[in-house]
């Protein structure tokens, strides 16, 4: 088994401008003139472009200021203040600064389009320091 991600946004050229400046990803394949797929990171990343108002799964109508989802990205980088720079100098919005915790250091953004993600480097025992407090 294998997974891809499949990002929904407004402008293509705004959010393949941001996933490459931000992460380093590079543009795979152009597939018409909304839908591109980057390269770069484990899993192949696709932008969709789907307009503000349109239907999206569930019935929900797709809006891009800040939204709240179960599933996000964790981006797994080896320097959480620089990888926070580079994401802010793209178009990012800083929500939690980077802070350290037991497993690693960890910052909270959004890309332009409201879509949650996290900046987390691991410490040497990761997760697994988690468990040495439970």
């Amino acid at each position: 088994m294998s997974f891809l991600l499949n990002i929904d946004v407004p402008d293509i050229e705004q959010a393949t401008s941001f996933y490459t400046e931000a992460f380093g990803l590079t543009v795979g394949r152009r597939f018409g003139a909304g839908f591109v797929e980057l390269l770069g990171w484990p899993a192949p990343v696709y932008l969709l472009t789907k307009q503000a108002g349109t239907v999206g799964a569930g019935g929900d109508r797709r809006r891009y200021e800040r939204h709240w989802t179960p599933v996000h990205v964790d981006v797994v980088v080896e320097n959480v203040d620089a990888a926070v720079e580079r994401a802010l100098r793209a178009g990012a919005i800083l929500e939690v600064p980077a802070r350290d915790a037991p497993y690693g250091r960890i910052a909270m953004l959004a890309d332009p389009f409201g879509h949650g993600f996290c900046l987390l480097a691991f410490s040497e025992k990761g997760y697994d320091a988690l468990l040495e407090s439970s």
